[in-house]
């Protein structure tokens, strides 16, 4: 009881530092947008401008009511998007949270928005039903470490209802005492039974859950300084509670770590079900269950490549696609490129990828401060 009323005072006295609800209408922003022809797509695919005006727009998640929630990771905001009209481009972005430590994992629950910070997760409580006056959010856990390097988080709830945070290792390369880190854990959505789910995932900002299966899914960034092509990003499958996939001992399932691989031998850890492009700070993905696209389409997975920052030539910002056959990925290619130039200088960096009930795809841009919507006809 008195935890609880605790939680409570904190939610209420954070009230006014965290919510400061504005609204921008998107019809009065103004925005070039020559560079969109640069996109290059399979045929009979083209991407749009679905909301501009987002700054710094990370990761992004549904309401019941169809309203986009978008985090942020330097701004400290959390954005509401919404298209009234249903013409599949947003009228108005509302500010419904300010001042918070790096809100990049936004998720969705029986009429609630839940929003991570870097040590903190929120919920706000009937938001589509008061976006111009958002309502006090409630603590559900301050017990996630302090550290912002990679800190910021993606959040999802999973099909067994509990929501699923990952907790970065506080460096590029370390081993820590605290189980914690390194982690994807998982708790009650009132923030109880705090769990460790997985094991040596040293920064994962994007995951999702195999419709046929179950079995959760993620995206990995390795370690930086051995290299320009390695090791290579990691796409990995999660088939039962407490796998270890190598953090920091092991990377991309054969690359013995300088400092820690002599401790543990990578046959210790579960492979990456993928390899992906080195560097290539592969983020948000989701499994494609739409009808729009091509059959063909039907189950792939869809990851955003955020982008190197300090490979010698630049990698990723893209889309790409993992092919599965009978659960396990076959190929990995490309899917829409562009927002890099052939001088390697990036005007829009992709985030996350999000399906929409018509079956195209939004991707977030923090670079560019926009969403995209990719559809195919």
């Amino acid at each position: 009881m008195k935890k609880n009323l605790s939680l409570f005072i904190i939610g209420l006295f954070a009230y006014f530092l965290l919510t400061s609800a504005s609204c921008i209408n998107i019809a009065a922003v103004k925005t070039d947008q020559p560079l969109l022809e640069k996109i290059k797509l399979p045929p009979g695919f083209k991407i749009e401008i679905y909301a501009e005006g987002v700054d710094n727009a990370r990761s992004m998640a549904w309401g019941d009511k169809g309203t986009l929630f978008v985090g942020t990771r330097n701004k400290g905001k959390v954005y509401a998007v919404v298209d009234r009209n249903g013409d599949m481009k947003a009228e108005k972005v509302y500010t419904i949270a300010t001042n918070l430590k790096m809100p990049n994992g936004v998720a969705f629950k029986d009429g609630a928005l839940y929003v991570a910070e870097v040590s903190k997760v929120w919920r706000f409580d009937k938001i589509e039903e008061n976006l111009e006056t958002p309502p006090a959010p409630v603590l559900i856990s301050d017990k996630l470490p302090n550290d912002q390097w990679h800190g910021w988080k993606y959040i999802a709830f999973g099909p067994d209802g509990k929501l699923y945070v990952p907790v970065g290792a506080p460096c590029n390369i370390c081993l820590s005492e605290k189980e914690i880190y390194a982690t994807i854990t998982r708790m009650n959505p009132d923030g109880s039974d705090l769990e460790v789910f997985a094991h040596g995932v040293r920064n994962s900002v994007g995951f999702d859950w195999d419709p046929k299966t179950g079995n959760l899914w993620f995206t990995d960034n390795g370690r930086d300084f051995l290299g320009d092509d390695s090791p290579n990003d990691e796409l990995n499958q999660v088939t039962k509670a407490g796998q270890h996939f190598g953090f920091p001992y092991c990377h991309a399932g054969e690359i013995a770590d300088p400092k820690f691989g002599e401790k543990r031998p990578c046959s210790d850890f579960t492979p990456p079900a993928q390899k992906l492009n080195p560097h290539g700070a592969a983020l948000g993905m989701t499994f494609y269950t739409g009808k729009m696209f091509p059959a063909k389409y039907k189950d792939y997975i869809f990851i955003a490549e955020h982008g190197s920052w300090n490979r010698s030539t630049p990698i990723g910002y893209q889309i790409s696609m993992v092919r599965l056959e009978n659960g396990k990925a076959v190929s990995f290619e490309p899917f829409a490129t562009g927002w890099l130039s052939e001088e390697g200088k990036a005007w829009g960096r992709p985030v996350d990828v999000l399906q929409m009930k018509d079956g195209s795809l939004l991707v977030s841009d923090d670079h560019a401060d926009l969403v995209y919507r990719i559809s195919y006809k």
